[in-house]
């Protein structure tokens, strides 16, 4: 899942923002600030982040540069001035777009954005620690996450990794090709064979619990995941 962030001071133009973002990123989370300084100060790494560059305050530009450098943050500025091109450059923003924002435009920008962010998402290991040692998980060989109490266990193919972690800590890292379809799993769609209201079937005969209020989210995100797979 995606977590992507609209920091701009006019209503309407955050609204619109949200409602394409939406439209377009089925799997996301949209959160929406007012503020630059907020940004930072919420703590939480964004993939993509819709950032006004000339509201009241003035440090649109420290915020992108931080956020960018901290987290990898893709930054899409946006202006009512021509003038703010060549910051952009500096703070190596994803895109500048100018204002009256164009539908079009807008979405076209996105989804080269989500993008990227999901392939970075998708080949980055998943890093984890059982007890003092660190590992680097190829997340492809990963078929299902289960919960254990206080601990996750990762379903691979020839073995199981038990390791300290909160489910809630893993939707920002696993990237494009997971989908949380019970409070207790989250599932590869590579190792989905077949899937019904209440239950997915995986490719090695294996049979997980799938929340029947998560049914038509995961049908769509499934559709999604093989229209990508078959470009």
């Amino acid at each position: 899942m995606l977590q992507i962030a609209v920091c701009e001071g006019e209503d309407q133009v955050c609204n619109a923002l949200k409602q394409w973002v939406s439209q377009e990123v089925l799997s996301c989370e949209i959160t929406m600030f007012k503020k630059p300084k907020e940004v930072l100060e919420v703590g939480k790494r964004f993939d993509i982040l819709f950032l006004e560059a000339d509201g009241q305050e003035h440090d649109s530009l420290h915020i992108a540069e931080s956020v960018k450098q901290q987290y990898g943050t893709l930054v899409i500025l946006i202006s009512e001035k021509k003038d703010y091109v060549f910051e952009a450059f500096d703070v190596e923003a994803f895109h500048y777009l100018l204002k009256p924002l164009e539908e079009e435009k807008v979405k076209q920008v996105l989804l080269r954005a989500a993008k990227k962010a999901m392939d970075w998402k998708d080949k980055e290991p998943l890093v984890i620690r059982v007890e003092r040692s660190y590992y680097h998980i190829r997340k492809e060989q990963i078929l299902y996450i289960e919960n254990m109490g206080r601990k996750v266990v990762l379903h691979m193919k020839n073995k199981e990794i038990a390791y300290y972690a909160k489910m809630d800590e893993l939707k920002d890292v696993l990237g494009s090709r997971f989908f949380r379809c019970h409070r207790g799993y989250f599932v590869n769609f590579a190792a989905v064979k077949s899937y019904e209201v209440g239950s997915i079937l995986l490719k090695n005969g294996e049979t997980i619990l799938m929340a029947k209020q998560k049914y038509n989210d995961f049908s769509a995100a499934y559709a999604e995941y093989l229209r990508k797979k078959k470009k």
